[in-house]
């Protein structure tokens, strides 16, 4: 009976987290629809602003008693979260939501091959580029898709990589959430001009904002709040494995909110690069190495 009982519990913790994965590849569809408005960049600096001002209020986190290592620490954080955010985004304006998810996904993967130096994470790894070979039309071309908008895509995986690795060490060194307010202010702080270049005074616009707006809720905001609870009761390797289901869940997301429709080939590449992630993390787990990390765009 312990086992039935272990197993309902889970389903609470389990829920808010595949909510917030929901939210996040929504979200990152609405902003997709968001960006003939004010664009790619004007779309990331409403998201950052709104969600940085909702993460201060909420957090209102403590700015003495830090050292020089520690602000560098979320500083660094800060300018991963922003270039990870800028750099998907611009993928998604040129690729289908679910592949520019599916590309990005290839910098955690490579992150966990490299920290975990099994043989069997390898055989992960030829599985994520037998998805790649296949997005890319077996080897003839990327398949008609936008090389600028993945090589932004492959660019922002390895931002999260580095947003993976510097929200841990941020996580260490501030309390609660706020070395990530902290963090995605200076994010904010970084694009909100970029923004500005592009967009101009089309930021200001009562139904660009509120999008934004929703945008960032959706997005960052409500996902995190629900994965800090969540993680409260739910093993890291369950939480990181449920991360792998992202490309699937945006390509859902893609197809309901923007008709982005994915050929059956396009979907099995995608479905063997969440198997590539899944095993990896898995492998990882059994070294008891896996680490917790939320990542920004979607």
């Amino acid at each position: 009976m312990a086992v039935p009982e272990a197993r309902r519990g889970s389903l609470g913790p389990v829920g808010l987290v595949l909510t917030g994965c929901v939210s996040v590849q929504f979200g990152g569809a609405l902003a997709v629809s968001l960006m003939p408005r004010v664009g790619a960049i004007g779309v990331v600096s409403l998201r950052l602003l709104v969600a940085a001002l909702v993460l201060l209020v909420v957090c209102r986190p403590r700015l003495r008693g830090h050292s020089r290592t520690d602000w560098g620490t979320v500083v660094v954080f800060g300018i991963a979260m922003g270039a990870m955010n800028l750099l998907f985004y611009q993928a998604a304006a040129r690729i289908p939501l679910g592949l520019a998810v599916t590309f990005e996904v290839l910098g955690p993967l490579t992150l966990s091959v490299i920290a975990s130096r099994r043989a069997v994470n390898f055989l992960w790894a030829g599985l994520a580029l037998c998805g790649v070979f296949l997005l890319g039309g077996g080897g003839d071309g990327l398949g008609g898709l936008d090389l600028v908008g993945v090589a932004f895509a492959v660019a922002a995986g390895a931002m999260w990589a580095a947003y993976i690795i510097f929200s841990a060490r941020t996580g260490r060194r501030f309390p609660q959430a706020d070395g990530l307010a902290l963090a995605m202010t200076v994010a904010a702080v970084l694009c909100l001009p970029l923004g500005v270049v592009e967009a101009g005074g089309r930021l200001l616009d009562p139904v660009t904002l509120a999008l934004g707006a929703a945008v960032a809720v959706l997005s960052s905001v409500l996902p995190y709040t629900l994965e800090l609870i969540a993680l409260r009761r739910l093993p890291a390797s369950t939480f990181a494995v449920m991360m792998s289901l992202e490309p699937a869940i945006a390509a859902l997301a893609g197809f309901l909110i923007l008709s982005q429709a994915l050929s059956w080939v396009q979907a099995l590449a995608i479905g063997l690069v969440i198997t590539a992630s899944m095993g990896a993390v898995r492998t990882q787990v059994g070294r008891g190495r896996v680490r917790k990390g939320r990542r920004g765009p979607g």
